[in-house]
């Protein structure tokens, strides 16, 4: 048994175990850290992503706080995301986090990190050779695997029966299996069945011979609407101001959606067809265009058993008229486990206090950490500011977390320190939203800050009514 010491236990070196680390050292000059994954190598769920993977946000405001993502000026010039900041790709998400690592993290003397390693509980890790080590931690263990995203490549086979002679794979096994045959069925109406989908049409498999298993249609956020930085803040506040004014005029849950369809501050597959999901996917118009040149759309829930000349669902069944590949796609992708306090005497459990802004979140968690007391007798002011946001489901759970957001940021605008940093992290899809008031006028500061605390507070005030109404 090895024994070791250190002010935090990290376990998960994850996009959000990252976040945190980076954070913590950035803005801490002592605290010295242990960080322990399973992966060989730092980025958690990104080592297992299929091959032809994007973000779906901007690279402009992913990773970690103090290092960024690409060039964070890059705008396509070409494709279904023209005009808007890159989208990373798994492969250059993986190098960034290993390049972080090594020349950022590690170089600080202060990092002690433990890969393919395996966490025992209560302090204690096993090593790859076999050793185990238990850390003599002085303040917190930080557990960065409450929100761990499962992909398919780490599942062992898929949630329905196949027969005999049906090809069923993973989306990492599509590039290499997709020449052999003529025809594709997706099974899974989220982000990955969506990245499928382009990926074929992106190279030149025609849309009539797809077929898209989609249990539950799903409300998509606009891309347009989600860049960061001084040349999109127009676009940003302009969306932000329809999206209240369609909270504000609504006069039910239906109509509310449908006047965010109409400002197109969400969008949806089928016109025709009330979507039932809400996951925070994302996409392009130029994608929605693509995605929608797919007619065999198949509705009838998920899929029981795939056979050779039919398919069974939970609400019919069809026919099968040609041999099909078929690509599991159908991970719930985002975690919901049940929402905990954040921090807890002796131990932080990394969540979103942001929704669907998990990185983001876990940098803010670190900087709260870092920044309000010395001693967990400060926790509940920190738990105030940290209220954990559970991962979205259904269509209300939009409301739900625009509320939640709301009333978080009105609690973040009456710090000015605070203030201060969220707007220059780069983590903050919303750090150009705000102006610099100049120091020396804190009466122009405070009088902007209550009026936009007033329309926060107005706004939720008619989100619970709708919410009520149902």
């Amino acid at each position: 048994m090895v024994g070791i010491e250190a002010d935090y236990l990290v376990v998960g070196a994850g996009a959000m175990g990252m976040a945190f680390v980076d954070t913590l050292l950035t803005e801490t000059t002592g605290a010295t850290v242990v960080l322990v994954d399973e992966n060989h190598q730092p980025g958690g769920h990104w080592n297992a992503v299929y091959p032809f993977v994007r973000l779906h946000q901007p690279s402009a405001y992913y990773g970690v706080n103090s290092r960024p993502l690409g060039n964070e000026d890059s705008i396509d010039t070409g494709g279904w995301n023209e005009g808007f900041f890159e989208l990373a790709t798994g492969h250059e998400v993986c190098a960034y986090y290993d390049q972080v690592m090594r020349h950022h993290l590690l170089p600080t003397g202060r990092l002690s990190y433990f890969p393919a390693a395996r966490y025992l509980g209560d302090n204690r890790f096993r090593t790859l050779d076999g050793t185990e080590h238990t850390v003599s931690v002085r303040r917190r263990v930080v557990d960065a695997t409450y929100l761990l995203t499962v992909v398919q490549s780490m599942r062992p086979a898929p949630p329905f029966a196949v027969a005999d002679g049906v090809d069923v794979v993973t989306p990492n096994e599509l590039p290499r299996r997709a020449a052999d045959h003529r025809h594709y069925t997706i099974v899974g109406g989220g982000k990955t069945g969506m990245d499928c989908c382009l990926w074929l049409l992106r190279n030149g498999v025609p849309a009539e011979r797809l077929r898209w298993i989609m249990p539950r249609d799903s409300w998509l956020l606009n891309r347009a609407n989600i860049q960061p930085g001084p040349g999109f803040v127009k676009q940003l506040r302009d969306s932000i101001s329809t999206r209240m004014t369609a909270i504000t005029e609504a006069t039910s849950l239906e109509d509310l959606f449908d006047r965010l369809e109409a400002d197109e501050n969400l969008l949806r597959l089928d016109p025709t067809v009330r979507p039932t999901m809400y996951h925070c996917a994302i996409v392009s118009l130029g994608e929605l265009e693509h995605l929608r040149l797919i007619e065999d759309v198949v509705r009838l829930g998920h899929i029981d058993r795939v056979e050779q000349d039919r398919l069974v669902l939970a609400q019919g069944t069809i026919p099968v008229p040609t041999p099909s590949l078929y690509v599991d796609c159908t991970t719930p992708g985002l975690p919901r486990p049940p929402s905990v306090p954040v921090f807890d005497g002796d131990r932080i459990t990394l969540q979103s206090v942001r929704g669907c802004q998990q990185v983001f979140s876990a940098a803010f968690i670190a900087h709260v950490e870092a920044a309000y007391g010395d001693s967990a007798d400060d926790d509940a002011a920190r738990n105030d500011l940290c209220e954990p946001i559970p991962h979205p489901d259904a269509p209300v759970d939009w409301l739900r977390i625009l509320l939640s957001d709301n009333r978080s940021q009105i609690r973040w605008l009456q710090d000015p320190e605070l203030l201060d940093w969220l707007q220059s992290a780069r983590l903050n899809v919303l750090r150009d939203l705000f102006p610099t008031f100049p120091a020396d006028r804190p009466r122009v500061r405070e009088k902007a800050i209550g009026a936009l605390t007033v329309a926060l507070d107005k706004t939720n005030q008619r989100l619970a009514a709708l919410m009520d109404s149902r």
